[in-house]
């Protein structure tokens, strides 16, 4: 049965995504998106702290202040730095991020130099059908085969320094976004734009019911989850409950969809929390989400760095379906409402464990896995080895004819 309370002002969702696209934010080069979302919890009164290098962490109060929980987003994204410039004044590319060049090739670029920003394509070191012929098609796929062709006036590397250009820039690329009547959006970078406007909506959601959580709640905003590091040192010591909030990727052999929530059930790191992940599922069973639950082979996130870094907490990560991940991303924005939807109802919900708050909680917290009557039995009793010996000692002795 569904909640009566107002839904995800999706219209704030799409408007809030469709800016913070507008913003260039590979990682290691996020203070524009910083100081987006800080002026957006500034203008709905929400108190945040920034660490050193840019994390935020906010808070929406509850009716307790422990165990806290926390649902984190990461504001940056894939793009590429300068590791060479050739002597025809073009540049080489290292990834920011893991994805492959051939995503890079044929998109449009903005290169950060010391003398401003410069704009130029990402092509293939062949990339001409009629200079190269079939050679075009024979050309290997990675990033040392592409190469940045620069919108300014270079033929060899003194000209490219002479604009400014040095190895270590950062490059970002063009998002292209569409987003169609029908409901699909198109775009670069929703890997994780579009999550860190789904955890804005369900703020912004929070903040116009004017009703106290159950528990303190602390909506985090990280910066460098694309290079493996995310969340680590950035929660708050006491809390027991953290949810990532990232792409969920469409794919053969996945069962994530592009119009429903997903529940990552494992990923590279190894299995999320049971208890965690099941309470969220119930949540969408309850609310009628939709829900699809999967495992990633090949992915990280904020909640899996959280635990290398030793936080001991419990993790959970829900995703958005998308095709084509860390490529021309597609998702649909039904999955971006449900996905609010589930956030709003979770941080509503009670605490799953009344004494997660304690570094020594009660052993009822660990009953929820595994009881008797859910177990078989082994149908097979091997006998003990005393009487399989004594049993050899009694029998005559056995002749194994030999052939000749």
């Amino acid at each position: 049965m569904t909640h009566a309370h107002t839904g995800p002002d999706m219209a704030y969702l799409e408007r809030t995504l469709l800016e913070m696209l507008a913003i260039p934010c590979p990682t290691g080069f996020t203070d524009g998106v910083v100081r987006y979302v800080a002026e957006h919890l500034d203008a709905m009164g929400v108190p945040y702290e920034l660490t050193r290098r840019g994390t935020i962490r906010a808070t929406l109060k509850g009716k307790r202040p422990s165990p806290d929980r926390a649902i984190a987003a990461h504001l940056d994204t894939i793009g590429a730095m300068v590791r060479g410039i050739k002597e025809n004044g073009r540049l080489e590319l290292a990834p920011i991020g893991h994805w492959s060049s051939r995503f890079a090739e044929g998109s449009r670029v903005s290169i950060f130099g010391d003398n401003g920003c410069l704009r130029g394509s990402v092509l293939p070191l062949m990339a001409s059908g009629h200079a190269y012929n079939e050679g075009v098609d024979t050309l290997p796929v990675n990033w040392d085969t592409v190469e940045l062709r620069i919108d300014a006036h270079t033929t060899s590397r003194a000209e490219t320094l002479e604009l400014g250009i040095n190895v270590g820039d950062f490059v970002a690329f063009d998002p292209l976004p569409e987003f169609t009547e029908n409901g699909y959006i198109s775009s670069r970078h929703l890997d994780n734009k579009a999550g860190a406007a789904i955890l804005l909506t369900a703020i912004k959601q929070v903040v116009d019911r004017g009703e106290l959580l159950a528990v303190d709640c602390h909506p985090i905003f990280t910066i460098t989850e694309e290079t493996g590091t995310g969340s680590a040192g950035a929660l708050p010591w006491d809390v027991s409950e953290f949810v990532g909030v990232d792409i969920a990727p469409s794919a053969p052999g996945q069962s994530t969809h592009e119009r429903c929530v997903t529940l990552c059930m494992q990923d590279s790191g190894g299995p999320y929390d049971y208890h965690l992940t099941r309470h969220l599922l119930s949540l969408c069973h309850r609310d009628e989400i939709p829900v699809r639950r999967d495992l990633f082979r090949y992915y990280h996130s904020d909640a899996e760095s959280a635990i290398r870094s030793g936080t001991d907490t419990r993790i959970a990560l829900i995703g958005f379906g998308t095709d084509a991940t860390h490529g021309y991303e597609r998702t649909h924005r039904d999955s971006l409402e449900a996905l609010t939807r589930l956030l709003v109802a979770y941080v509503y919900s009670p605490p799953m464990f009344e004494h997660d708050e304690r570094t020594d909680p009660p052993l009822e917290n660990f009953h929820g896995q595994l009881s008797p009557d859910t177990v078989t039995g082994n149908e097979t009793v091997l006998p003990p080895l005393e009487e399989v010996f004594a049993s050899e000692a009694h029998e005559p002795e056995r002749h194994i004819e030999k052939k000749d």
